[in-house]
């Protein structure tokens, strides 16, 4: 398996006002995996840490995220910042 060489990048229009959730609520985001980039892989789990609004404080150490299989990844890939609402995350990547 291997490993993203950088962050994925984020769409930046689809930043909003930052998610705020109560304690059990959900909060979404659309991550778009290829973006006709090179350097493909293959890999069945991600990383995910989360940081504060300003780009690199963390607020938690990274997890491995498991995939449902084996997804491919290149250096095109972007993802959206997080929102309260699966639909809205969606859209930027429709549109991407």
């Amino acid at each position: 398996m291997a490993l993203a060489r950088a962050p994925i990048a984020v769409i930046k229009d689809s930043e909003d006002a930052p998610a705020t959730l109560a304690p059990g609520e959900k909060a979404y985001a659309a991550l778009m995996t290829t973006g006709g980039g090179m350097d493909t892989y293959d890999t069945n789990t991600i990383p995910l840490s989360l940081q504060r609004p300003t780009l690199g404080t963390k607020v938690s150490e990274p997890i491995n995220v498991e995939l449902p299989g084996q997804v491919a990844f290149d250096n095109g890939a972007r993802v959206t910042y997080w929102t309260t609402a699966s639909g809205l995350a969606l859209r930027f990547i429709m549109s991407s």
